[in-house]
């Protein structure tokens, strides 16, 4: 799940701002990482290009996708190309596993999520993010959108507990996003007007973000949980 207006300065504080989702997805996976033994075998289910393996290096990374996302992706650096509802590997094989904006994408999804517990020994941990307000993506393989009670449950029947929901952001930042996407939709002559028109309240409105306590308004969740013994 990529934005598709282009972003020069990825990865400075400006970045991190506009696209507070994916910053705190970075943040996210990247302190999971840092929390696993050197050595322990992670799974990335529904790795796509694999764009998070480099925070993974000093484990035993293995990320299986589909493949089918999107056609101008480069899958070839997939350890496997599986059905994440039918996944290849024996029981309990991984000691944690990751799966990022990929749920959304999967036909079965509780089907999925009792695949991967399947698949992680004991006690290991799940790193999970889902969107709650996204736009279709990766169409025609885009089935679902999820509230923090939807995948709360599917954790508990997948056999997760220890469970943790985070919303990403609440009613501003959503704002903000959404005019950033009004950006996308405009013919191009009109870029410039729409940037002078939209660009302006999308910096201001996450700084009201705090008054959104509730966050039923949000992009998405990032979810942990740890698998039963």
């Amino acid at each position: 799940m990529r934005p598709r207006f282009p972003l020069p300065l990825t990865g400075t504080a400006l970045w991190r701002y506009i696209m507070h989702f994916e910053a705190a997805i970075e943040d996210a996976v990247r302190g999971f990482a840092g929390s696993l033994t050197e050595g322990s075998r992670v799974l990335d289910a529904g790795a796509g290009e694999g764009q998070y393996a480099h925070y993974f290096k000093s484990q035993r990374y293995t990320g299986v996708d589909l493949g089918v996302g999107d056609s101008a992706w480069d899958y070839r650096r997939l350890q496997a190309v599986a059905d994440l509802a039918a996944l290849p590997f024996q029981d309990e094989s991984f000691d944690a596993c990751i799966s990022i904006v990929t749920l959304e994408h999967v036909k079965e999804p509780a089907r999925a999520l009792g695949e991967i517990a399947r698949s992680l020994k004991s006690g290991a941990r799940i790193l999970l993010v889902v969107p709650h307000e996204w736009e279709v993506h990766q169409s025609p393989h885009d089935y679902w959108r999820f509230t923090r009670h939807g995948i709360r449950h599917l954790l508990e029947e997948a056999g997760f507990r220890e469970i943790r929901i985070e919303p990403v952001g609440g009613l501003f930042r959503l704002l903000a996003r959404r005019l950033m996407n009004g950006m996308q939709v405009v013919p191009l002559p009109l870029l410039p007007v729409a940037a002078l028109l939209f660009a302006p309240p999308a910096l201001i409105l996450p700084i009201f973000d705090f008054l959104d306590r509730q966050r039923d308004f949000t992009l998405g969740y990032i979810c942990t949980a740890r698998k039963s013994s």
